[in-house]
């Protein structure tokens, strides 16, 4: 059985990528035909038109189509979460100077510090890229900017630009800043465009990034084949789970038909040992980049009504109907008909307060406990979803 599987050349693609090349697709029964997109509107274009069956996707971007934005009326389900976090925000040589000349230390942890900072070095509102319009670099800036009084466009605006180009722009001087996923922002560094300012996870401790997402009718009419997909996906996650293999998929990763880069600058990714400037200064991040660990493939409904909910009140639209449209396309009920039997975590719930948990916290689950990780949000907000089946 073949599936067609697109993808953008990005380290959170790898558990893609790691299904095929591990073995786990072909165990499962499963050809996995992976196709590299150059950005992430031609990727989705492909999905819904029917040119592949499946994709790598921003985590917003089915909730988006849910909601009618984007001009595709093709429902987009999310089958399981491929990673949590693994974004970094980065600034230009010159407005890293200025932090500098400030005394702002570069801590990479403190995101209220960063953005006070980033306030005070500011003259005119800031150009910041991100690689898609309905993504979570957008919805962790929002939060971000918003937290700290931020406004748009007095204060920000966002650019889009895709991954590969992100470093050129910001050394061309279109933008000020960016948040992209990794290893673009380390790219940016590598070349003298940048610094890193912050990683993604400092704004929100562990947010969903990136998604296997099909299209609903596939995924009705070929359960064969979306369960053998998963479950593919899933073990590659757990694979990846393995510090003893971070080295192995850095190699995979960076071969030319793949990222076509440094396995050292991947593997960084991977581990969270960051170098964030030219002169060579390191951050360790821990979880900077995650694929399995405390249910993080789990698709809650209730992450999906979060970004439902901020998208609905910047596009003034009703959440009574957008919520419920992104709640649905979050596929728990396929996660647990074809994971169960691998032992994957199956939270007793859909739904959770999003932002509340500021420690591990263990929870019911269909059997036992799981233990979640703590998904706070920088400056103490909490989601509470609408009640719903």
């Amino acid at each position: 059985m073949v599936t067609a599987a697109g993808y953008i050349p990005l380290v959170d693609a790898a558990p893609l990528i790691i299904a095929r090349e591990i073995g786990f697709a072909e165990e499962e029964g499963l050809a996995l035909n992976l196709q590299a997109a150059p950005s992430w509107a031609q990727l989705r274009d492909q999905l819904m038109m029917g040119q592949i069956e499946a994709a790598h996707l921003l985590f917003p971007m089915p909730i988006a189509a849910a909601l009618g934005l984007g001009g595709f009326n093709t429902r987009i389900d999310i089958l399981q979460v491929l990673s949590l976090n693994g974004n970094s925000i980065g600034v230009s040589r010159e407005l890293a100077q200025r932090l500098r000349a400030q005394g702002f230390g570069f801590d990479f942890a403190d995101a209220r510090a960063a953005g006070e900072a980033l306030k005070a070095a500011q003259s005119g509102p800031l150009r910041v890229g991100v690689p898609f319009p309905f993504s979570m670099h957008a919805e962790l800036l929002h939060h971000w900017f918003g937290a700290l009084g931020m406004t748009a466009p007095d204060d920000f605006e966002m650019r889009t630009a895709p991954p590969p180009l992100m470093a050129e722009a910001l050394g061309a001087g279109e933008i000020d800043a960016f948040c992209v996923g990794a290893p673009w922002g380390s790219i940016a560094v590598e070349l003298g465009a940048g610094e890193l300012l912050l990683p993604g996870n400092a704004i929100r401790t562990n947010a969903p990034e990136k998604v296997l997402a099909v299209r609903h009718d596939w995924a009705e009419a070929e359960p064969r084949l979306t369960r053998r997909l998963m479950r593919a996906v899933w073990q590659a996650t757990r694979w990846l789970n393995s510090e003893s293999n971070l080295l192995t998929a850095a190699e995979i990763l960076s071969r030319p038909e793949y990222l076509d880069l440094p396995a050292e600058l991947i593997e960084r990714s991977l581990t969270g040992d960051l170098v964030i400037s030219p002169r060579g200064e390191m951050r360790q991040t821990p979880n900077y980049m995650t694929f399995h660990a405390g249910a993080a493939s789990y698709p809650w409904a209730s992450q999906a009504a979060l970004v439902a909910a901020k998208l609905a009140a910047r596009m003034g639209l009703a959440p009574e109907k957008a919520i419920p449209a992104a709640r649905a396309i979050c596929r728990t009920d396929l996660y647990a008909t074809n994971l169960a039997d691998l032992g994957a975590d199956l939270p007793a719930t859909r739904d959770k307060r999003e932002g509340a948990l500021s420690a591990p916290t263990q929870v019911d689950a269909a059997q036992g406990r799981v233990i979640l990780p703590a998904d706070s949000f920088f400056d103490g907000w909490i989601f509470d979803p609408p009640s719903a089946s």
